[in-house]
């Protein structure tokens, strides 16, 4: 899946930046920073501020947040090309990046459960050993299903047996080009700053993830194919988004190698927590933009309470 470099020298010229939230849930104080700090940098770099919805989990997704979305960011202050890229409108271009990764040999299904997934962890841990872990804290998948013939593949697919395309990461990490491998790694530039105070070029470690989900049965993208994917089609040449993202990068620079696609910067900013230092998030309910603009707050009142006074 080969896009035009739009990303030569993005030192001299900065193209697009973009805010991309899951209609799931209504924003919050960590998404309204995260959106106006896209905003000013693309205020201040003469760039592009574009809004994507990623509403690829269509289980999940509602068009009434994403009207609330829409509203909250208008309230802000904050405006974009129109019409903005919905994921949903756009699974062909999914279906053709897993096609490719296919073609190359590095996808395979993955017929266990969740749940036979975490008993056949906890069976193993049991013993006393450890399970590798992602960065999120997920285990990661066992080999059972990596080394199945195409035949036996084949067979339990027709047989209607459900299962996840994963990606293959030790021949991933094996196929990638000469000058990615061996003494010169996979890398980005980071222009903000990772939870420890990782900056500049940093190296990836998609292995850390293991045979990472690529799609669902229900679901046509992971998000880590579906952002890479997008962020190409789209130009995007600066990522701003919160540091709980910092280590999916290691899985984006992976597939951007495998599939040709060019590398943006990237600026991980530091997120909004509550008192207890846990970080605001929609399944725990945290206090909507909504309700703040209902109880009387001005967006002014919002940008400080975001801490953008710090704009990092």
């Amino acid at each position: 899946m080969q896009v035009a470099d739009t990303t030569a020298n993005t030192t001299l010229k900065i193209a697009a930046v973009r805010f991309a939230p899951s209609p799931n849930g209504l924003l919050h104080l960590g998404h309204a920073r995260s959106a106006l700090l896209n905003w000013h940098f693309a205020r201040e770099s003469g760039a592009r501020f574009l809004l994507r919805i990623e509403d690829i989990d269509i289980t999940r997704a509602r068009p009434e947040f994403e009207r609330a979305i829409l509203e909250d960011l208008a309230w802000l202050g904050l405006d974009w090309p129109k019409p903005f890229r919905r994921q949903s409108d756009h699974f062909d271009d999914y279906r053709a990046a897993l096609a490719e990764l296919r073609k190359l040999g590095l996808l395979y299904p993955a017929f266990m459960s969740r749940a036979e997934l975490a008993n056949h962890v906890r069976a193993h841990e049991e013993t006393g050993r450890t399970w590798p872990r992602d960065p999120d804290g997920a285990p990661h998948y066992p080999d059972v299903d990596r080394g199945l013939s195409e035949a036996e593949r084949t067979r339990r697919m027709d047989a209607g047996e459900p299962h996840s395309w994963r990606l293959d990461m030790q021949s991933a990490l094996t196929g990638l080009a000469p000058h990615e491998t061996g003494t010169t790694p996979l890398i980005w530039q980071e222009e903000g700053q990772g939870p420890d105070g990782e900056v500049g070029q940093l190296v990836a470690d998609p292995a850390a993830w293991g045979d990472v989900v690529l799609a669902r049965r229900d679901v046509p993208a992971s998000y880590h194919l579906a952002v890479t994917v997008d962020d190409a089609l789209q130009a995007i040449t600066t990522v701003i988004r919160g540091q709980d993202l910092y280590a999916s990068t290691s899985v984006h620079r992976l597939l951007q190698s495998l599939l040709g696609l060019p590398t943006p910067v990237y600026r991980h900013h530091s997120l909004v927590r509550d008192r207890s230092g846990r970080k605001l998030s929609k399944s725990d309910g945290d206090i909507a933009l909504a309700e703040l603009r209902a109880k009387g707050m001005t967006p002014a009142d919002v940008i400080t309470m975001a801490g953008l006074d710090e704009r990092k």
